[in-house]
């Protein structure tokens, strides 16, 4: 661990002979990154450093309860990040490889984060799935996502945020390959088979998409199928409902930032 101008970073073992490279990218993440996305939430940066494409997450400042938390007794977004990239390399599961994090603490909290990954280049996520079912392959695409969901599940993984954008998808000579992004909000251990149809509440409001995964996982995990779509679908459903209601009250609470 290396400590500068308040950053503590802590970086993975095959990149210790890059320290000053990894430094560089937090310090100059304003002047040099390339913006990456829109930022709404929390920014990324791309670089080009340490012999590939770097992507540089900075995590939105918390808000004044975390920021102690996050600094004394819970980890923060970006190390959660890190560790959880790390066990997830090591189950055999795809996300982009870990490099570090890094964190500005002061003594009354933590001020700001940033996590630093691998960038992977992806042909697309599951949500061109989502808006264009004619995409070409849809059906096997999905049932493929459905499968590494599945070992997701036996390796006792359980992806919180397991939503449209948080997959990316790459096209191989053998089919598709898998990467898992956002992955602060994660739990490791056995799961129900409750956790585990539940665990695909977020992913699409399409039922037909939902009839395949359901299909797909009954089959390898020998469930009914028949009873494992109305489950998921249940589920699907009651999380479009609160979804949108939460929406519709959010746009009648902030009318005014339209005028």
């Amino acid at each position: 661990m290396e400590q500068a101008f308040h950053y503590d970073f802590t970086i993975a073992e095959s990149f210790l002979d890059h320290q000053k490279e990894v430094l560089t990218c937090v310090l100059q993440f304003e002047q040099h990154g390339e913006l990456f996305g829109d930022g709404e939430r929390n920014e990324i940066r791309l670089f080009d450093a340490l012999g590939m494409r770097v992507n540089v997450k900075r995590f939105k400042n918390p808000n004044i309860v975390n920021t102690w938390v996050y600094r004394y007794i819970r980890p923060s977004k970006a190390e959660r990040s890190f560790t959880y990239a790390e066990k997830l390399i090591k189950l055999g599961i795809g996300t982009p490889k870990p490099i570090a994090f890094a964190e500005n603490k002061y003594w009354n909290g933590l001020k700001d984060s940033y996590y630093l990954s691998e960038h992977l280049e992806c042909d697309l996520t599951y949500r061109e799935l989502v808006h264009d079912t004619n995409y070409p392959d849809h059906e096997a695409i999905l049932r493929a996502f459905t499968r590494f969901t599945f070992k997701l599940h036996e390796s006792g993984v359980l992806f919180k945020d397991h939503s449209p954008g948080n997959t990316l998808i790459k096209k191989t000579a053998d089919g598709y390959e898998f990467f898992l992004v956002d992955l602060n909000r994660m739990e490791f251990k056995t799961l129900s088979k409750a956790e585990r149809i539940l665990n695909f509440a977020r992913l699409t409001p399409v039922e037909d998409m939902v009839r395949v995964m359901s299909d797909e996982y009954a089959a390898l995990a020998g469930y009914d199928a028949q009873e494992t779509f109305e489950q998921m679908w249940g589920h699907v459903s009651r999380f479009q409902h609160k979804y949108h209601r939460k929406r519709r009250l959010k746009k009648k609470l902030l009318f005014w930032r339209k005028r």
